[in-house]
Parts: structure tokens; sequence; C-alpha cells
């Protein structure tokens, strides 16, 4: 059994960072602490979809009953749709693991602020800062 919402919320549990007096932003340590909460929720996630090929090997009946073989498609399509999502997730996470190797990680690709160590300890893929995220969250509102 899967729990779809994990790609939603934190990764998982982590030991929040802990800044030091007059560390500087991105630190190695932070950036160290950042690189391991992404490859863990990676590592994660490919567990499910492992999970997922197994299940469906196991699982893949060919039922005699119409109504069972409905419900049986019904829930493989519902769990491809969530391993979709956590796949596009998986994108994201490698893309950040890049920035972190480039040294661009923490930082609003909009207006090149820092994102902050809570909001990225909360959202470890984040690309823009709280404000341009709201701005970009408006905009969406008001063209869809």
């Amino acid at each position: 059994m899967t729990d779809s919402s994990k790609t939603d919320a934190s990764p998982f549990s982590f030991t929040p960072y802990k800044e030091k007096e007059g560390e500087e932003y991105m630190s190695e340590a932070q950036l160290k602490h950042f690189e391991t909460i992404l490859r863990n929720w990676k590592a994660e996630l490919m567990q499910e979809v492992d999970r997922t090929v197994h299940h469906m090997q196991d699982d893949a009946a060919n039922f005699p009953d119409p109504n069972d073989r409905a419900t049986q498609e019904s829930e493989f399509s519902l769990e491809l749709r969530t391993r979709d999502r956590e796949r596009k997730l998986i994108k994201k996470i490698d893309e950040s693991l890049k920035e972190i190797e480039s040294g661009d990680y923490g930082y609003c690709e909009s207006c090149g602020i820092e994102i902050g160590v809570r909001r990225l300890e909360a959202r470890p893929t984040a690309t823009l800062c709280i404000d341009c995220k709201t701005l970009d969250e408006i905009r969406e509102k008001q063209m869809g």
C-alpha cells in the first residue's frame, strides 16, 4: 500500500538544520544537509517505484468477472498516476542536486535572493523565494 501524500509533504523526518552564528548562507554544511535530504528522498521514491512494479506483476490477474477486472484496472491506473507524479518529482530532485553541485542551490531563479533554509526544508526542490512564488501563483490564478 502506498501513500501518495508523501510526494506533497516533507520527504521524511530529518533533524532541522541549526544555523551557527555568523554562518554564511548555503555553507558547505548546509549544502551537505540538503544533499542528504534530497538523496534520501529520491531513494525513498525509487523504492516506491520498485514496489509498484512488483505489486503490479504479482497482482496482475485476468479476472473473469468484468467488475473485478475494472476494479483492478482502476487501482493500477491510480497507482501509475501517482508514480508519474513521483517520476516528475525525481526529475526535480535531480535538478536540485545539480544546482548544489553548480553552487546555485538555495537562490531564487527569478530574483536571485536567498530562498531560505526553512523554506528549503519544507520544499527541498523549491526554485523560487516565497515572494516570487506568491506572485507566480497570483499570475497563474489570473490566467487560469
